[in-house]
């Protein structure tokens, strides 16, 4: 199946009840059962409800991941891979990430007595000298922000699998249509769905897709014990917004490629910091991943 027709199609179905083609926005808090404990899979919508599932099942095809979990925002998502976390561990990060995301490592997990060690990935053997037998995560976020670097996911899966570390990949810039880190070795996808996933300025969301089971039981027991779940119209309106990604992208980059174009050509321009020039010190390995750049 294609990206567009995953996009428009993948992980949602008809409405059981009703046979409604789009996923109906289930705007309940409980669920009837036939008795206590004897329900339809479903009896509160922190844990689960219908449209966040559809919307889950719908990211998890588009990654080509087998469970996807939505989060009331990014950082909640980011939040919750954190979770996994105890005194002691040590995470190896991007050194030029989101300023939320270094917040929350730095401002709430560092205290409670996990190292973090933020370094340049240009240079896997950088990354590799801050490798202990506590490293248990290493984070890459990939273009990054703000200076859109390319970071080399299948080395860093590698050095994560070489190291026992588990290897969390913020996608939010690139999205699946652009890359798909799990297909690199990813563990974890990370995205703010608020960006280009939903595409409408109109929520904030965030979501995590992935593979292992292990890893399912885990998350989403912190998904619901900490309860950052986003709302049934909030799910609706990303549904919404995932059947026009592709398109949205598409002119993304089409729009990006003629801006940093004009821009390169500008007298008062100095340097331009975008990957798909072959002057971009990553540019071969977003060639390489990166679908836009030649993947």
């Amino acid at each position: 199946m294609k990206f567009a027709t995953k996009a428009i199609h993948a992980g949602v179905h008809p409405d059981p009840e009703t046979g409604a083609i789009m996923t109906p926005i289930y705007q309940t808090s409980t669920y009837a059962q036939r008795s206590p404990g004897d329900n339809r899979g479903y009896e509160y919508s922190r844990t689960h409800n219908p449209t966040r599932t559809q919307l889950q099942d719908a990211l998890a095809a588009l990654d080509n991941g087998r469970h996807g979990l939505a989060f009331a925002s990014g950082m909640a998502a980011i939040d919750c891979v954190l979770h996994l976390l105890k005194p002691g561990d040590e995470v190896i990060s991007t050194d030029d990430l989101y300023g939320g995301s270094y917040r929350i490592m730095t401002k709430v997990y560092e205290p409670l007595g996990i190292n973090f060690h933020f370094v340049p990935m240009g240079d896997m053997e950088a990354v590799r000298a801050k490798v202990t037998a506590n490293t248990k995560l290493i984070w890459v976020e990939t273009p990054t922000n703000p200076l859109l670097n390319i970071i080399d996911i299948a080395a860093a899966a590698a050095l994560a699998r070489e190291a026992g570390a588990l290897l969390a990949v913020d996608n939010t810039f690139s999205t699946p249509y652009l890359q798909e880190p799990l297909a690199l070795g990813a563990d974890i996808v990370v995205y703010s769905l608020t960006k280009y996933m939903a595409g409408h300025s109109d929520t904030v969301m965030g979501a995590l897709v992935f593979n292992d089971e292990h890893l399912l039981e885990r998350l989403s027991f912190y998904q619901n014990a900490c309860g950052g779940t986003p709302g049934p119209q909030d799910c609706f309106l990303v549904l919404r917004g995932l059947k026009t990604l592709h398109l949205r992208m598409q002119r993304h980059c089409e729009n990006g490629r003629a801006i940093a174009e004009y821009l390169r050509q500008h007298p008062k321009v100095d340097k331009v910091y975008w990957p798909g020039f072959e002057s971009h010190p990553n540019h071969a390995i977003a060639a390489r991943q990166m679908r836009d750049f030649g993947a």
